[in-house]
């Protein structure tokens, strides 16, 4: 059913509750309700919730992978797709990310891979929902979520879509470096604050390719630590560089490139972006995906006006990235939720 189907259903359903004469503004709506499930990936164990309209059969359903900084349920950030897609008819999986809340395993050394093994393990588990229809889970996620919808999508064998919002389409080094030189752009520091950030980066990054010693890798992130910028340049302290950069779990995480897992993926995608985004760089993203769509029909995308990283009104942005303020982020943006409502009802709804 179409969302405007859906709305002339509503405003129906309005108007013949005022002809009789009851409840003048009172309308019925979707009844949502939730079942809690439980799934595995290997050694790690998964608990999720699962939210679903109160009736009907042969869902669509959506997993939802995690921001980087979210990784339990409870997050403000994925309410509007808990609480909105039941109503256009979808199931809704969101789990705790594998050593948070209450599923097990361990995030720091799983790579992106495990990660989205796991959303296809969650895919696995909403599809025995009696309700489901098998052929029609597919992923959602924002930010590293975005990334691994899309990797998800390619490794699963029964995946039917995938959606990425504020996922960049170039290296995760190439996106730290845009997102870190405008953090400290934000917060005040001078250009040269932010070349002096730069260079430790490269002389990091450097070590793990093999372009440089270890011994410069270090003294730029000693000297680096000193800096009242330090905390905010995602970087490591010099006693944490590896000694076997060949098997540094930066090295990989940095080094993958996510139009690898696009063209690997056959389901329709759709990517989206906010105007305002200073964590990723939209330009280039966009670039690639003009090139990528006229090839491939499978791909759609768009630029929301107006949104941020989160698709939030982009007002003094400060690129927040404190507890409190990640976990109140939450869509703002009109355009977003349109799109992405209107998109999966095209592509997947019936």
């Amino acid at each position: 059913m179409t969302i405007a189907l859906r709305v002339l259903i509503l405003c129906t359903q309005a108007l013949g509750a005022a002809a009789n004469g009851s409840d003048l503004w009172h309308a019925t709506g979707t009844k949502i309700v939730s079942q809690e499930v439980q799934f595995s990936n290997g050694q790690a164990h998964l608990a999720g919730t699962v939210y679903l309209p109160e009736t009907g059969d042969h869902l669509p359903g959506v997993v939802v992978l995690h921001h980087a900084g979210l990784a339990t349920r409870e997050a403000a950030l994925y309410r509007h797709l808990k609480e909105g897609l039941p109503s256009l008819g979808f199931a809704v999986l969101v789990f705790d990310r594998r050593g948070s809340g209450q599923s097990s395993g361990d995030f720091a050394s799983a790579d992106f891979e495990t990660l989205a093994d796991d959303a296809i393990a969650g895919q696995r588990a909403l599809a025995k929902i009696p309700r489901m229809d098998q052929t029609r889970i597919g992923f959602w996620g924002l930010s590293q979520g975005g990334w691994l919808a899309v990797l998800a999508a390619g490794r699963s064998a029964d995946s039917a879509f995938a959606v990425a919002v504020s996922a960049p389409l170039v290296t995760a080094n190439e996106q730290m470096q845009f997102a870190t030189s405008n953090l400290l752009g934000v917060r005040g520091y001078s250009e040269s604050d932010v070349r002096e950030m730069l260079d430790a980066r490269k002389a990091w990054i450097g070590y793990l390719h093999g372009t440089n010693s270890r011994d410069v890798a270090v003294a730029a992130l000693r000297k680096s630590e000193s800096k009242p910028w330090f905390d905010l340049a995602y970087l490591p302290k010099a006693s944490q560089v590896t000694t076997d950069p060949q098997h540094d779990a930066s090295r990989k995480r940095l080094d993958d490139d996510p139009l690898v897992a696009a063209l690997k993926v056959t389901v329709p995608v759709l990517f989206l972006y906010g105007d305002s985004d200073l964590w990723v760089p939209v330009a280039r993203s966009v670039e690639r995906l003009k090139s990528l769509s006229s090839q491939r029909p499978n791909i759609d995308y768009a630029v929301v006006a107006d949104a941020n990283h989160e698709m939030m009104f982009p007002v003094n942005d400060k690129m927040e990235v404190d507890v409190n303020a990640t976990r109140k982020a939450a869509p703002q943006a009109p355009t977003y939720f349109m799109i992405l409502g209107s998109w999966l009802s095209r592509r997947v709804g019936k």
